[in-house]
């Protein structure tokens, strides 16, 4: 065992030998469900039992969550999977460097239109209630056709961040369906606690971000949820703990006491014992200020598509821990990196391709929690599961999935969206 893990291991409140290290961490995040993990950490003692005090400031928007943490006013952020690949391929406005030695999970978005619209996607498609994501994708392209054809301005859909699984996810759907997400509609950045306030005021048609905020959409009638992550690609990532390198290297140990109490945390939140706890502690004013029940139906993957209480339950809506969900994995990263070579902001390299699996710590993970560590998802495994639409992502070869996904884009030289 090597000397950080002994000093993990040993009196909590003592530095590592010849190291001064801060044990207070300034930890930015959003107020998300997929947030549970770095909360129950701060709140049920987790941090404390490492010695560490976690100071949790809830933020707006991911590129203040971005900045704050480039500019040392975070030690550490709950961050978008894609924002440590996006910085370490120098890509946004302000690419500081940034990696991850921890995943807070997999799951919790969906898409959601305005009700306006799903209820002429019903009249041009004959939709069910329970329509599946691709029959919805390819009712909203025939929504859209028909306005091109009228002369009707484009739909204006919301995502919270350029660099995001959200981004990535509403493009795969849009394209699967037959929609040109650059030619056809207006995507713009909206921070996910203004998305379901957008809606209702009109000044979006639809938008994918994290729960809770789909659910309340739906609850005050004024969405249709469409499609949930799980129906794109289950193992899209979500949500890491991201930190700056310079900080790693002063407090490695530090570092390895935070994965040590994140990973406890993540067991307590994947246990569904637990799940009344944690829907009370996530619903207070200084995490989500959300309703009780809604985060507790979410966290059981139990959710209203929309206001008439039309119902559907995903398993695993939320994987906090197990099957890989917090260990930093390479195969996940590159189906990431596809994306932005996809969608134009980033061309293909095998230089690229190691400086997106650079965001990845997973050595940091396996050493915090040796034994324990979980193992990286098999290749194989991810290679054999297929998209919404037929398609599957092998990660030896990013290409082929970008070739055969179509609507591949030159790179641009604006790799924002409006209101970043």
């Amino acid at each position: 065992m090597n000397r950080s893990i002994r000093a993990v291991s040993g009196d909590p409140s003592a530095p590592a030998p010849g190291r001064r290290e801060s044990r207070l961490l300034r930890v930015g995040f959003i107020p998300l469900v997929d947030a549970s993990i770095l909360i129950a950490a701060s709140e049920l003692g987790h941090a404390a039992r490492e010695g560490l005090q976690l100071d949790l400031v809830r933020d707006v928007s991911w590129a203040n969550v971005r900045d704050r943490l480039a500019f040392r006013q975070f030690d550490a952020a709950h961050m978008l999977a894609p924002m440590p690949v996006a910085a370490q391929l120098g890509l946004g406005s302000n690419p500081a460097p940034v990696v991850t030695p921890f995943t807070l999970g997999r799951g919790g978005n969906a898409i959601t239109l305005s009700v306006r619209i799903f209820e002429r996607m019903r009249q041009e498609a004959d939709l069910a209630d329970t329509a599946d994501a691709l029959s919805c994708a390819k009712a909203f392209a025939r929504v859209v056709a028909r306005r091109q054809a009228a002369g009707a301005p484009p739909l204006t859909l919301g995502v919270t961040y350029p660099f995001s699984s959200h981004n990535y996810e509403f493009r795969y759907w849009l394209a699967a369906g037959g929609v040109d997400p650059d030619n056809d509609v207006r995507l713009i950045v909206v921070p996910p606690p203004m998305t379901t306030d957008a809606l209702a005021a009109g000044a979006i048609d639809g938008f994918c971000v994290g729960a809770p905020w789909n659910m309340i959409a739906c609850e005050r009638g004024v969405g249709r949820i469409v499609a949930a992550k799980q129906d794109i690609w289950p193992f899209a990532p979500e949500k890491v703990i991201g930190l700056r390198p310079d900080y790693i290297k002063a407090n490695e140990d530090t570092v390895l006491r935070l994965v040590q109490a994140l990973d406890r945390a993540a067991r307590w939140c994947a246990d569904p014992a637990h799940h009344d706890d944690l829907a009370r502690i996530l619903a207070l004013p200084q995490h989500l200020a959300a309703p009780v029940d809604i985060l507790r139906r979410v966290l059981a993957g139990e959710f209203c598509l929309d206001a008439k209480g039309t119902l559907r339950r995903i398993e695993g809506y939320f994987r906090f821990h197990g099957e890989g969900a917090n260990r930093p994995g390479a195969p996940q990263v590159l189906w990431i990196y596809s994306q932005m070579i996809r969608w134009g902001q980033v061309t293909h390299s095998a230089a690229g391709e190691a400086l997106a699996v650079s965001a990845c710590r997973s050595d940091l993970y396996d050493a915090a929690l040796g034994q324990h560590a979980e193992r990286e998802l098999d290749p194989a495994l991810i290679a054999s599961t297929r998209f919404m639409d037929g398609l599957v992502f092998d990660p030896s070869d990013v290409m082929a999935h970008v070739a055969a996904a179509g609507i591949p884009r030159q790179v641009r030289t604006v790799t924002a969206l409006p209101s970043e």
